[in-house]
């Protein structure tokens, strides 16, 4: 994330779908002797649903036994996450410890591996979905079907459950109005000679999904696809050599301070950020690009060796609850139970209606092979692109 996860680092009318992709073996010691127990003397980091805890008071119990959640490049203005969390604690009393809330996808994939067996991994991760497939791949994560799984559209979880969307937005782009003379409305904007040093990403996209996210979204609006996102690359080259590119990479200080008056991030970072700083005197205006509408969600998934693993159900449970859905369309995120909770009247229609307006829906996502061949290229051919 970069302030964002840069997850970088955070969908305007109801997305339809989206789909994604994530495993550690289990720990020894003592993360085993302080986890909690699933109903019928079973571990519960083989428990596949609540009912392996005997129904959510068992779960409760477990997750309050263990006392403690690890989770980790949570910004708290990312998606609400702050009160989400401030929330989770106060429902049930467990403490939770945010490492490294500034970090990057990269950054949760490599906390699970290198602290295998660990007290300190990471109990649950929050990842973009090209960094969420390959965590997939390489077997980090645990089989867990939330109660609402069900009501989870078909192309936005793994079958199995071993991740699924939680929220996700759209590729926007935002400015500074009392910096910028006219704020751009598409990426063919950002090539005007106006923009010297302005146009900024959250993170750098071969770490982070937000900044992936926006090198996608070029490949779309010049002429790429979801098989090719080298145009998408080629355009920030052309965005380098015109002098506008700016390497700072935004977070809400950058905004503030004025160091990215121009920021390509998703729509619910943007829209949150306009109105945290409407009181300071910025002017943050929000557009999804007509040119190069792309959205994306991101995915919940649990470390299969969470050190605190009926803690990272709970966790999960709540997130997937009309109160947690909600609490993320709060953050001006669209949730992935949104069109379940507009049916069953769950939803807050308050917090939909500020979603901001997309002139393109975008209903057609990349799959996994798609998205590997992305990541690679991106991979490969980034550095060279803006370098020099």
């Amino acid at each position: 994330m970069s302030v964002h996860r840069a997850r970088s680092a955070a969908f305007a009318a109801v997305l339809t779908a989206a789909a994604l992709s994530l495993t550690a073996c289990g720990s020894a010691g003592s993360s085993t002797a302080k986890s909690g127990d699933a109903a019928g003397g079973k571990s519960a980091k083989t428990a596949t649903s609540v009912a392996d805890f005997g129904g959510m008071d068992g779960l409760i119990a477990a997750a309050k036994k263990e006392g403690k959640l690890h989770a980790i490049t949570l910004p708290r203005d990312w998606a609400n996450y702050g009160k989400l969390m401030d929330d989770f604690k106060a429902k049930y009393g467990i403490e939770i410890e945010d490492e490294n809330p500034d970090g990057a996808s990269q950054d949760e994939i490599n906390a699970i591996t290198s602290r295998k067996g660990q007290d300190r991994a990471p109990d649950v991760v929050d990842l973009g979905s090209a960094f969420a497939l390959s965590a997939a791949k390489q077997g980090l994560l645990a089989p867990y079907k939330v109660t609402d799984f069900d009501k989870i559209p078909a192309t936005m979880k793994n079958a199995d459950g071993l991740h699924y969307n939680d929220y996700g937005g759209y590729m926007s782009i935002a400015c500074d109005a009392k910096k910028v003379s006219a704020c751009p409305k598409t990426f063919a904007d950002l090539l005007k000679p106006e923009y010297k040093g302005m146009v900024a990403l959250n993170g750098n996209p071969t770490k982070a999904g937000a900044a992936f996210g926006a090198v996608y979204a070029a490949a779309l609006a010049n002429g790429g696809s979801l098989d090719n996102i080298q145009p998408g690359i080629d355009f920030f080259a052309k965005v380098k050599q015109a002098g506008n590119f700016n390497p700072v990479e935004v977070t809400p200080a950058t905004i503030e301070k004025g160091e990215t008056p121009i920021s390509i991030d998703w729509s619910y970072l943007n829209a949150g950020y306009a109105d945290k700083f409407r009181s300071k005197g910025i002017d943050w205006q929000v557009t999804i690009p007509s040119d190069g509408s792309y959205a994306q969600y991101y995915n919940q998934a649990i470390n299969k060796d969470a050190p605190h693993p009926a803690a990272a159900r709970l966790w999960e449970e709540y997130l997937y609850s009309a109160e947690g859905q909600n609490g993320f369309l709060g953050g001006y995120a669209t949730p992935a139970l949104f069109d379940a909770m507009k049916t069953a009247g769950t939803l807050d229609a308050a917090g939909a209606a500020k979603l901001p307006p997309v002139e393109k829906p975008f209903t057609t996502f990349p799959t996994q092979e798609q998205t590997d061949t992305a990541k690679k290229t991106v991979t490969e051919n980034w550095a060279k692109a803006i370098a020099g």
